[in-house]
């Protein structure tokens, strides 16, 4: 899966199972903290924020008369890599 950001850094569309989908409204973004004494990862000294995960909430849809569909994505702090958390019919 990839995400495609607009200059602003908000999401503009995604490439989900060979389709792109575009971002229809204002997206949500939040932060959450990992449970890190859960985790088996490691992280060198100095490398920052290992513990807060980045998540977006957009609307999208595959032409501007299609249904929506919600996608959460999600962000690891040790990662560039987007993940698809969850995919809802509607908003």
């Amino acid at each position: 899966m990839d995400v495609r950001f607009t200059p602003a850094r908000h999401p503009l569309a995604v490439r989900y199972n060979g389709r792109i989908w575009a971002v229809m409204a204002d997206p949500v973004h939040w932060f959450a903290r990992e449970s890190w004494w859960d985790t088996r990862r490691t992280a060198a000294v100095g490398a920052g924020d290992v513990e807060s995960v980045e998540y977006w909430r957009v609307q999208v849809g595959l032409a501007s008369n299609s249904a929506l569909r919600t996608f959460t994505l999600r962000r690891d702090p040790l990662s560039r890599q987007w993940l698809l958390e969850s995919i809802a019919d509607g908003y």
